[in-house]
């Protein structure tokens, strides 16, 4: 699910960004630091919207550089466990799917994946598919999904998920 939210961050300059564009390169290095990166406790900052403010530097002791405390409004993405999502698939082998949801890597185990679909090493790309050939679910394809659980690290999120639900699988 999307946020949108008020963060804080630090920006420690050297002191040669010192001069007229100082507030400029405060900012531009807020999106560059910012920007696609992962906090366990808030999910992937998609988006730096609104910069509050942009407090008093304070310089660092014996060093030279300057600490700038910047609070941020972004837009994170943040999955939790019954989510129903759109996925690409990236990779299709004989213990299940693993997909991308965005910055988020997801894996559907075979045995999350409708028993009326078999793994089939054989074809080319390798597949998951009905016995009829109804429903092939391949690499690159988009599968609707539902999460079932998340594993938060301090700099990443990963999720598991499944296929086993009403109107899951492949979106046509």
């Amino acid at each position: 699910m999307f946020y949108h939210i008020s963060l804080d961050h630090e920006i420690v300059l050297h002191p040669r960004y010192f001069g007229p564009q100082l507030m400029d390169t405060v900012k531009q290095k807020l999106f560059t630091e910012v920007e696609g990166t992962c906090t366990g406790k808030y999910g992937f900052v998609i988006a730096v919207t609104t910069i509050d403010s942009v407090g008093a530097g304070l310089i660092q002791p014996g060093e030279g550089f300057v600490m700038y405390p910047v609070k941020y409004k972004a837009i994170v993405f943040r999955p939790f466990k019954g989510e129903v999502l759109d996925a690409v698939v990236t990779q299709v082998n004989k213990v299940g799917l693993f997909t991308e949801i965005g910055p988020l890597s997801c894996f559907i185990s075979r045995h999350s994946i409708p028993v009326d679909m078999s793994f089939d090493p054989n074809s080319n790309p390798p597949c998951y598919k009905t016995a009829d050939e109804d429903m092939v679910i391949q690499q690159d394809d988009e599968i609707r999904l539902k999460i079932v659980g998340t594993r938060v690290d301090a700099s990443d999120i990963f999720a598991i998920g499944t296929l086993m639900d009403d109107y899951l699988g492949l979106v046509s």
